[in-house]
């Protein structure tokens, strides 16, 4: 059986994406995918040198491609909201793919700069309003696809929406759960969203498997926990590459017919590793009832207003 990989990506020119996240890891990988692809594309990132780097590196490896580099920090509403109008002046009224990659794991206890718990707010709150932000130029003027990066660790999350910033209790790895099964509720209630209002806009999300990332490094750090940093570099013998880790994100982003709320990653062992299929999402992850409720929550934390009726 063909297993998909980055030659099986159509044709994007004449299209523009943006990715988060995207200095390194899944989210360079992503971004220099599209590039060769020919697509447009958007490097939005917190650090400037960083992202630099990794616009210089799509640019040496595809030439011809028309990439640039925008400063987003998603734990910063009003950076979120700056990088959203820069990147909806920089389309030209049409954005065709969003790609919410950008992430932080199992991190000591922090704050954004609003105030929210800084997993929640990152990987969920930070995505959700640069998305509702960026409403008036997706699938607006032609298809437009939404994807979000979550994870194997929804399946343990839970929301407690009377505790979304940890204020009673804190744990590591919950908010980490918490923020990815978030994840999944907003891609299925983007799509649903979507749908109502008859946009030409999917909603989707993946997730990339066990991958050798810089993504769990940064919690241990923080924490003063220099060897538990190393240990996570040891770790990488069980892992993919991030290579392989970002084959789910693109096949949801360019996969012909693919269906809105559809959920992609590795297809071995237990969605640890291998080719993209179909991921199981937790019956969490299913909840209508929850995504609503996260959605108005979340539309009211982050100022947006509810985007999609």
């Amino acid at each position: 059986m063909h297993s998909w990989n980055f030659d099986d990506m159509p044709d994007l020119s004449g299209r523009t994406a943006v990715v988060t996240g995207a200095n390194s890891g899944i989210g360079a990988v992503t971004a220099l995918a599209l590039a060769r692809s020919g697509a447009r594309t958007v490097l939005a990132c917190r650090d400037p040198e960083r992202g630099q780097r990794a616009l210089d590196a799509v640019r040496r490896a595809a030439p011809r491609s028309d990439s640039h580099l925008v400063r987003l920090d998603l734990a910063d509403l009003a950076s979120v909201a700056e990088a959203a109008g820069t990147i909806a002046e920089a389309v030209d009224g049409r954005l065709d793919l969003l790609v919410n990659n950008a992430g932080v794991m199992a991190l000591p206890p922090l704050r954004t700069a609003d105030g929210f718990e800084m997993q929640f707010g990152t990987n969920h709150l930070g995505h959700f309003a640069l998305t509702l932000r960026l409403l008036p130029v997706l699938g607006v003027r032609g298809p437009a696809r939404v994807v979000t990066v979550s994870s194997l660790a929804h399946r343990f999350g839970r929301i407690d929406l009377d505790d979304l910033n940890a204020e009673r209790a804190y744990g590591a790895w919950r908010a980490y759960g918490q923020s990815k099964l978030a994840n999944l509720l907003f891609t299925a209630e983007l799509d649903r969203r979507a749908r109502a209002e008859g946009r030409d806009l999917l909603s989707l999300a993946a997730h990339p498997g066990l991958s050798a990332t810089e993504l769990g490094q940064a919690g241990p750090r923080l924490a003063g926990r220099n060897w538990a940093a190393r240990l996570e570099r040891t770790t990488r013998l069980f892992t993919q590459p991030a290579s392989a880790g970002a084959l789910p994100t693109l096949y949801a982003a360019t996969l012909p017919g693919a269906p809105g709320g559809s959920y992609y990653g590795p297809g071995r062992l237990g969605e640890t590793r291998g080719a993209p299929a179909p991921a199981r999402k937790s019956s969490r992850a299913r909840d209508g009832d929850m995504a609503r409720a996260l959605w108005d929550v979340s539309a009211r934390l982050t100022g947006t207003g509810p985007g999609l009726v």
